[in-house]
Formats: C-alpha cells, structure tokens, sequence
C-alpha cells in the first residue's frame, strides 16, 4: 500500500496557507509587536541585572534609578534591533512561515511606575529650564529678613543628630547651620513627627521623596537627614546655590517655584523660608 500524505500533517503546507491569509497590515503589526515583546523581555534581563550590581550609578546616587531605566530601555532597543536573540523573529516565523523583516522600528510600553520616572526626569528638566529663563529678579526672589529664633528645647533635642549633620554636610556639600535650620523649622528636631499631609521624621520627608532618596524608614534620623539633605543638594544645584529658591522648593515643590518664576506668594513657604533663614542667622552668630 502506498503511503497516504495527509494534509492535517503536513505543518509546512498549513504555515504557507496561513501566511497567505495574513494581509501586509497585519504582518506589519505582528512584526512590531513581536521586536516589542523582544525588547521588553530583554530589557527585564538587563533591569536584574543592574539591580544585582548597585545600578549603573551606584545605589546612593540622586535620579540613578532614573537613568538606569532610561539606558535599559534603549540598550533593550538597540540589542532587540538586530536578531542576535532571535526571539522576535522565532514568534513571527512560528505565525506567518517566514522571517521577521528588517529594520522594524519599536517603542518599548513602559509600566506605570517607569512612565511616573520618565516625567519625573522630564519635570525636573522643565522646571530647570523655567528657572533659567525666568530671569527671576532680586525683588521676588528676596523674603522679609525675621529675627526669629529656635527654642532652648528644640537646640537641645538638635544636639543629639551633631554627628549625623556633620556627615551629611560633608557627603552633600551643604552647611551645617542650613540643615539645623531646616530640621528645626520642618519638626523641631523631632524625629517621630508627622505632618498632616503625611511627611515624617526630622526633616519632613513625604513617602515618595524618601523612596526617591533610598530611605527606608523616615523614622530613623540618620537616614532621615541624609535623605534630606540629598534632597536639599540637589534643589541647590538646581537653583545655583540659591537658598531661598531652594528652601521654597523643599516647601511647595518644584512646580510651584517653576510656575510663580520665584517664591510662590504662599503664607506657608514665606513664613518658612523667613523661619529658615532666620534659624541659619541664628547657627552663623551663636555656633558655626
């Protein structure tokens, strides 16, 4: 008896008819979301491997997190572009019987968490530039000098963190009579302050600043005042050494100081830059 070839085994013949039936458009498609599948999945390859490293910029650096997901993001791409995995093309040829054109342009779909990063770097971009070309003048720029002063209690609770200040001061490049003077306007050098709107510890840290800024407990006052202080160098930087820009930052965001082109006429952020400075006038003349 001859051999009888069905057509039910015959895989080659039902990829070709399959291939057939698919029209350009959807090939097209199917090609770009086959490269993104690609990228995604080695761009989760290269997220814990980097993780398992420190990140590219070391674990205490200020926005690494941010840029370790951007350089993940377009190595996925690059290396997704060519077919070293083959992955891409393994799930198109497995469809349509034939291999994965060339030169497919991707963009890879961020999570939430990633997209939240993206527009954070974008803001803080943003705003530096608003601030740049703000040209802010000296007259909103400028608070109302107090001649306010700390209270014996609170200097006395502030005696305790000398040590941790002092180091912060040195890693940051901050002075120390600035961050006294934020610790004591923000709680009172009380580390197990909570504000209403949730910010906690020493230097009222809201959750997400902390997250941004590696603390782990907000509670605890060394990595309380570090991640203050890391927070507060880098407003800083951003204002050029300016304090006042910085601490109205520190108080109502970078948003708010972008939007108003200096201090936000806010009673709150005037009253505690005025208290802030007033402090560090206080630090300057009686201990630093």
């Amino acid at each position: 008896m001859s051999e009888v070839k069905l057509k039910t085994l015959d895989f080659q013949k039902h990829i070709s008819n399959a291939a057939l039936r698919i029209d350009q458009n959807k090939k097209e498609k199917l090609a770009k979301a086959a490269k993104e599948f690609e990228s995604l999945l080695t761009m989760q390859m290269l997220k814990a491997i980097n993780k398992a490293n420190g990140g590219l910029f070391g674990e205490e650096s200020f926005g690494g997190e941010t840029y370790d997901l951007l350089f993940e993001m377009e190595l996925a791409k690059k290396i997704s572009a060519s077919k070293s995995l083959g992955i891409a093309n393994a799930i198109y040829k497995k469809i349509t019987g034939e291999d994965l054109p060339e030169n497919i342009r991707i963009q890879i779909t961020s999570s939430n968490s990633e997209l939240k990063l993206r527009k954070k770097l974008n803001a803080s971009s943003s705003d530096k530039k608003q601030i740049d070309s703000a040209n802010v003048s000296d007259d909103s720029t400028k608070v109302i000098k107090s001649s306010l002063t700390p209270a014996e209690e609170a200097i006395d609770r502030l005696k305790k963190y000398e040590s941790i200040i002092k180091e912060a001061s040195a890693n940051f490049g901050v002075s120390e009579r600035l961050i006294k003077s934020v610790i004591l306007a923000e709680s009172s050098a009380n580390p197990y302050a909570v504000s209403k709107k949730g910010a906690k510890g020493l230097m009222q840290l809201m959750d997400e600043t902390a997250r941004e800024m590696g603390v782990n407990n907000p509670f605890d006052p060394k990595e309380n005042i570090f991640g203050g202080v890391k927070y507060l160098s880098y407003l800083l930087k951003i204002y050029d050494g300016n304090e006042e820009l910085a601490l109205a930052a520190y108080n109502a965001g970078l948003g708010n100081v972008a939007k108003y082109k200096g201090i936000p006429p806010f009673k709150e952020t005037i009253n505690y830059i005025k208290k802030t400075l007033a402090y560090s006038e206080f630090f300057k003349e009686n201990y630093l």
